[in-house]
């Protein structure tokens, strides 16, 4: 083997190498990305389904802060049915719940929003 061949087939390697570690510290980033997504989503599920039973349901906003830097919002707002439910002289009356996450991940902010709907008493 000469000097040629073994510099060439120093350079091929450090290439191929650079490429894999490239590949690698990309999947460690996307897996830290689908990590904040996940705790971010299961807060949002946590705080949605504690609406009518850990807190009333009714109108208004409540937020929070879990660890340094995921923040949560909770609104509960009445659904207008157009007086429907007068008229039907319904016990219940429709409310829109909205859970928002809110962090910071490299520099850029991110949110995810859950919504549902859920009967209460009418007020």
């Amino acid at each position: 083997m000469t000097l040629m061949e073994v510099l060439v087939a120093f350079i091929v390697l450090s290439l191929t190498m650079a490429v894999i570690l490239h590949i690698f510290s990309g999947g460690m980033r996307n897996s830290g990305r689908a990590d904040s997504y996940s705790r971010a989503v299961f807060l949002a599920q946590s705080r949605l389904a504690a609406v009518g039973v850990e807190q009333p349901l009714l109108p208004g906003e409540e937020n929070g802060q879990v660890g340094s830097h995921m923040q949560w919002r909770v609104s509960v707002a009445r659904l207008e049915d157009g007086g429907e439910a007068d008229r039907l002289l319904m016990p219940v009356r429709q409310y829109q719940v909205r859970a928002q996450v809110a962090w910071q991940e490299d520099g850029r902010d991110q949110k995810i929003e859950l919504t549902s709907v859920r009967l209460g008493p009418r007020q």
